[in-house]
């Protein structure tokens, strides 16, 4: 199915982006961001959100190295204290910081108030 959007829904998109205000023209060059950030998030919508697993073991080894479920954790854990909290008759937690070299916070988008 193609993907189609009206240049003012793609000049609203950037205005929302921040990428230009509701009064500036979209550069040419700017556009096809814009159209790939829009077709981006339709096609995270349509795509069903994998369900929230809880792990069974997590394991930390001297040195840093981090184990779930036995696989090695992707991601880079900053050099920062763990907060573990171990509960035997329950669910126990750790909290670690993850780097990033970006951190982008989204917000919902506004609820029609009939809704």
């Amino acid at each position: 199915m193609p993907i189609s959007y009206t240049d003012q829904e793609i000049h609203s998109k950037a205005v929302h982006l921040g990428l230009i205000r509701a009064d500036e023209d979209l550069p040419r060059h700017l556009r096809g961001k814009v159209v790939a950030a829009m077709a981006s998030a339709d096609a995270a919508e349509r795509r069903p959100a994998a369900e929230p697993q809880l792990a069974q073991e997590i394991v930390i080894q001297p040195g840093g190295s981090i184990l779930v479920d036995g696989e090695p954790f992707p991601w880079l854990v900053a050099i920062q204290p763990m907060e573990i909290s171990l509960n035997p008759a329950g669910v126990s937690t750790v909290r670690l910081t993850l780097m990033a070299h970006t951190v982008q916070i989204i917000r919902p988008e506004p609820r029609p108030e009939s809704e």
